[in-house]
Parts: C-alpha cells; sequence; structure tokens
C-alpha cells in the first residue's frame, strides 16, 4: 500500500467528482495556521522536505485505484479516472527553519484541482505536526542558553515516525544530538544515551555495572547515578571513573528528584574527586519551562535531554492549520464560515525588520529593504533546486530567532507579533465578500419567489 493512499476518504470523493465534471483547472490552496497555541509567541516552518519529496513521487497507481474503490465500496471502474493522476503543480513555500506567525501561509500549491486536493491530508499532516514539535524544541533551545540539548523522545513519541520527526526538526533549530539511532544515522547527528535503570538493577550493585558499561565502551562514558541513593552513585562513579582513568568527556545523568539541588552537591562530589571535566546531564520530564527554571537559578548543568513533553509538544500537540482553496481558474475565492474566514487570492509574506510582517497578495510589489519568504520550490511538478539542508535550516532558524523581538521569543507569557494586511488584500476581501454575500442575497430572493 503505498503512500497515496494515505488521504482522507472525501479528497477521494472529491477528486473525482471534479475529474467527471471537468473541473481540472489550476486552483491554489493555501496551508497556514489560524492562530497560534497558548504559550508560543511564534512557530518555526518545517515538514517542507518530506513534502516535496511525496510530491515528487505522487503517482496513483492501479494498485491505488483498487484500494480507493474498495474504501468507496465501489467497482474499480468507478475510479479509473484517477488512475496515472501525477502531481503537476507548482509549490510556493516558506523555507524550513523560518519563523512563522499566525495566518501567514507555510505554502501555497498551484496545480490542476483534483491534484491539489488529493494531496491534500499528506501535506496537512507532515506540516503540522513537524512545526509544532520544531517550535516546542526550538522554546527549549532558547530556554537552555547555549547548553546543549539532546532529543530523547523516540519511546515516548506517537509511533516510530513521529519520532523519526521529532529527532529531524529537533536537529534543525539546535539539538546537539539523540538517542534514536536511526534518525542520528540518516541526518548526520550525534547519536546520545547511557543505560537504564534495569541496567543498574540487573548487576544489583552501582560499581560492579559502572565498571563493566565502562570496559564494554570505549572513550568516555555516561552513568546513570540515580537508581538508589543519587549522592551515593555520583561518589561511586566518580571512584570508577578516577580507577579506569576515563575521566575527561565523561559525564553523570541525573534522571529524577529536585535536579538543582543534585546538580550541586553532584558537581561538589566531582570536583572534589578531581573530576572537574565530568559533565552532568540532566534528564527527566524536562521542557523549555523546567529547563528555563534551572537555567536561572544557576543549576550546574552541563546538557539538558528532552524527551516525553517536547517530542509529543505536550502543552500544545496540535495546530489549528488549514489548507483552503483560495483562487480558481483565475479567480479569487474565498470561505465565510463564522470564525473561519479565509483571504482570498495567492499571497506572500513580506517581512522587515522595521514593518514586521505583512501578509500581501502573491503579485505585489517589494519594498526595498524587505524580504519575500515564500519562494518557488516546485514548478511542474518536479523540485526547483537541490533537496534543503539541516543545515541550511538551522542558520535560518538563528537567523530569524536573533531577528524576534524578545517579547516573542520569552518562554513565559509570550507575546507574538502580529502580522498586518497588505491594501490591496484588505481590498480583493472586502471585493470577494460583498460579491458572496451579494450572490446569497440573490439565491434567498429568487427561493422566496419560488415560495409564493
Amino acid at each position: 500500500m503505498s503512500h497515496v493512499t494515505t488521504t482522507d476518504l472525501y479528497e477521494v470523493s472529491m477528486a473525482l467528482s471534479y475529474l467527471r465534471e471537468g473541473l481540472t483547472d489550476d486552483a491554489t490552496f493555501s496551508l497556514f495556521v489560524r492562530g497560534l497555541p497558548e504559550g508560543r509567541g511564534f512557530l518555526v516552518s518545517a515538514g517542507l522536505e518530506p513534502v516535496l519529496d511525496f510530491l515528487s513521487g505522487f503517482r496513483v497507481t492501479t494498485d491505488d485505484a483498487d484500494d480507493f474503490a474498495a474504501a468507496l465500496r465501489c467497482r474499480h471502474d468507478d475510479v479509473r479516472p484517477l488512475v496515472g493522476l501525477v502531481f503537476e503543480g507548482e509549490v510556493r513555500a516558506v523555507p524550513e527553519g523560518r519563523a512563522v506567525l499566525s495566518g501567514e501561509p507555510l505554502l501555497e500549491v498551484t496545480a490542476p484541482l483534483p491534484q491539489a486536493q488529493l494531496v491534500e491530508t499528506w501535506l496537512l499532516s507532515q506540516v503540522s505536526h513537524q512545526t509544532a514539535v520544531a517550535s516546542k524544541a526550538a522554546r527549549c533551545v532558547l530556554a537552555a542558553a547555549e547548553h546543549p540539548v539532546v532529543d530523547f523522545s523516540l519511546r515516548r513519541a506517537h509511533g516510530p515516525e513521529a519520532g523519526m520527526q521529532a529527532a529531524r526538526v529537533g536537529s534543525m533549530v539546535g539539538f546537539t544530538g539523540t538517542s534514536n539511532v536511526a534518525a542520528a544515522l540518516r541526518w548526520n547527528t550525534r547519536a546520545s544515551g547511557t543505560m537504564a535503570h534495569s541496567y543498574i538493577e540487573a548487576f544489583g550493585d552501582e560499581e560492579a555495572a559502572f565498571t563493566a558499561f565502562a570496559r564494554g565502551r570505549p572513550g568516555p562514558v555516561t552513568f546513570l547515578v540515580d537508581t538508589y541513593d543519587t549522592a551515593d552513585g555520583v561518589v561511586t562513579a566518580a571512584r570508577v571513573l578516577n580507577t579506569l582513568r576515563r575521566g575527561p568527556g565523561s559525564a553523570i545523568r541525573l534522571d529524577s528528584g529536585d535536579l538543582a539541588d543534585l546538580a550541586r552537591r553532584s558537581r561538589g562530589i566531582l570536583d572534589d574527586a578531581g573530576l572537574p571535566d565530568v559533565a552532568i546531564i540532566a534528564s527527566g520530564g524536562l521542557d523549555e519551562y523546567r529547563i528555563d527554571q534551572l537555567v536561572r537559578c544557576g543549576a550546574p548543568i552541563d546538557v539538558y535531554a528532552v524527551g516525553t513533553k517536547v517530542g509529543t509538544s505536550a502543552d500544545a500537540p496540535y495546530l489549528d492549520t488549514a489548507y483552503k482553496l483560495v483562487e480558481y481558474d483565475g479567480r479569487p475565492v474565498m470561505k465565510l464560515s463564522a470564525a473561519k474566514v479565509t483571504a482570498p487570492g495567492r499571497k506572500q509574506v513580506l517581512r522587515s525588520r522595521e514593518a514586521g510582517d505583512v501578509i500581501a497578495l502573491a503579485d505585489e510589489e517589494v519594498p526595498e529593504g524587505t524580504e519575500p519568504l515564500l519562494r518557488t520550490v516546485m514548478s511542474a511538478g518536479r523540485r526547483t533546486g537541490a533537496p534543503d539542508t539541516l543545515a541550511a535550516a538551522h542558520d535560518r532558524f538563528v537567523s530569524d530567532m536573533a531577528a524576534l523581538p524578545r517579547s516573542a521569543r520569552s518562554i513565559g507569557d509570550p507575546e507574538p507579533p502580529v502580522p498586518t494586511v497588505s491594501t490591496r488584500l484588505s481590498n480583493l476581501t472586502s471585493d470577494v465578500r460583498r460579491r458572496l454575500e451579494k450572490d446569497v442575497q440573490k439565491r434567498r430572493a429568487a427561493w422566496a419567489d419560488a415560495g409564493t
């Protein structure tokens, strides 16, 4: 079963109807986040590269059509129009790693209507999840104040694929390693980890466990010291490291309790043992809020390992993303539903340090000193350039974080900047709204006349 069938059923039904009715002209769909979650001053664009990989290889095969027919409980002949459908459209998107705000399109797809419709679910799922997790991870990097942050989220992620995505976007925003071996190999980052409490318990004696672990691994090692009594565990770890002469580059890991107090006590024990180069790693339910507290109180923690709360973006586990039709066959369209109004037309985000972000129409002139965020990354179904790299995305992230207002980067009660709307887009929105409301009034009048 291919990824083509990883879609909502109504996408298939709509695409088939479009093909039967001859609605195959170019349509533009805009993917955006309606509003930032509480506790977020910005989002970090993520998920574009997997989207482009998917679109580049998108093709509905006979087997896919058979699967669609089974899901629709219809004959194969009924879904035959889908066979051979490929993505031949254009994608304009904000590159990964950029800071984005409420209402700003992360990407826009322009393609024949059935194609643009059928890929909606995959695009939303990729961009929504990865942007949510990247934004959470970015706040951890900010909170850590240049201390390294490592990803430990795989075992608590919402499945292996989600764990891979968390490791990927963590690397993009500056995590220095991951416990996920497959992710470390795939994205050329450092695999990081130590031992579980069960390892210590299996030996029944901490010193024997630490000694065996160190003998089985060359170079620096990390010992988990809180299985029984943390202070005693640190003393034991120091003794083993000195005995085996494995101090420089090695570390101890604290995974529970009052981490600030334990870190101070541990630092004293290690220093007294002549091991000032042995680092202290903290883990155990950490997120940006807890990291911020530990950094602010001066806890002597060298590395922060984050898992469950970050890999699942626990305090904001989803984004209110939308993929909405904004133009069909050159005609701007919009939705008027209460609390879900959309703006018509193809768009661009114009960013300047002085004026902030302006959501404009795609063909508006770009003022001097202003940067357009959306770039054409796919044309006629093919990438317009080589695949982006995580290193390039990280560079963009660092630059955007430096340019964001301090209030937006705040860990507690951030204040997200609010983009403005260009005059042309505002006027177009008003014009389309008036036209649609007039059409509704005409239909109501016709129904009233028909009823008399």
